[in-house]
């Protein structure tokens, strides 16, 4: 899958949504209820920039060159800065400032270019198993595509996740996301769970197995399995990100299983 390409389109999609916000009170985001559109923006501004900074520098610790501070250098947030949000003070509805897109738009053409010309080997910090530039490419595209729904959400007008991508999004939430959540947890294990992800706008079959402290993910074993969601890629990848209902779905079996999911896999 050509990453990058999603990610260029998916950040100039966020951008779209805010820049048609600019000037007006900035919504609450629903699916994000303490922050507005303009803080959902700063939240990924810095992420972007984060993320840039971690693949300059290299294996180790992640680095201290941002931090969610409006003075901070790190940001490159203007220096009259008057009436962009207060990360302390959340949701912050007032007018968007108009040139946070242009903030935006900058971080995400730098942490672009980033991934672009760095060794998808290349080992840096990471929360997940995989220290690679690749994990933050995969990650940083899954991201800010599910941020970009939030974004048109808020607006009223969200459009799915491109079914390419959100079939990889429910892969990747087994593969690297939901044993990191229960890593960091240290729940206790698990007791042989199985929930079948069933796409239904194309080829996707998936069972997620939660067996002690493992988490494994095959394809095509929904023989067994304790209950069943089924639905688009893009609504499969939402509810696993907890942007949609289950309701959303097509839901058969056991939902005592389906109700203790996000206490399997709690959020980061």
């Amino acid at each position: 899958m050509d990453f990058l390409r999603h990610f260029h389109h998916e950040a100039a999609a966020f951008e779209t949504a805010l820049r048609g916000a600019a000037d007006a009170p900035a919504p609450v985001v629903p699916t994000c209820p303490e922050w507005s559109l303009a803080d959902l923006a700063l939240h990924l501004g810095v992420v972007h920039r984060f993320v840039t900074a971690v693949i300059a520098h290299g294996a180790g610790a992640p680095p201290a060159d941002v931090a969610l501070s409006l003075d901070h250098p790190g940001l490159g947030i203007p220096a009259e800065h008057r009436g962009w949000p207060d990360p302390q003070r959340t949701p912050n509805t007032g007018p968007v400032p108009a040139d946070l897109a242009d903030w935006f738009a900058a971080g995400a053409a730098a942490l672009e270019e980033t991934l672009r010309t760095a060794d998808p080997a290349k080992t840096v910090w990471s929360w997940g198993a995989d220290g690679t530039v690749a994990f933050w490419t995969r990650m940083q595209t899954i991201e800010t595509a599910v941020h970009r729904w939030d974004a048109e959400n808020a607006l009223g007008a969200a459009r799915p996740l491109p079914a390419e991508l959100a079939a990889d999004a429910v892969v990747q939430n087994f593969e690297v996301m939901a044993p990191a959540r229960r890593a960091r947890r240290q729940l206790p294990p698990a007791a042989g769970e199985r929930l079948r992800f069933r796409r239904t706008d194309g080829g996707g079959d998936w069972t997620a197995h939660f067996d002690g402290a493992e988490v494994r993910l095959a394809e095509g074993e929904g023989a067994g399995a304790d209950v069943e969601l089924a639905g688009t890629a893009s609504d499969l990848a939402l509810f696993l990100w907890q942007r949609v209902p289950a309701d959303r779905l097509d839901v058969t079996g056991d939902r005592g299983v389906l109700d203790r999911y996000f206490d399997l896999a709690p959020p980061l």
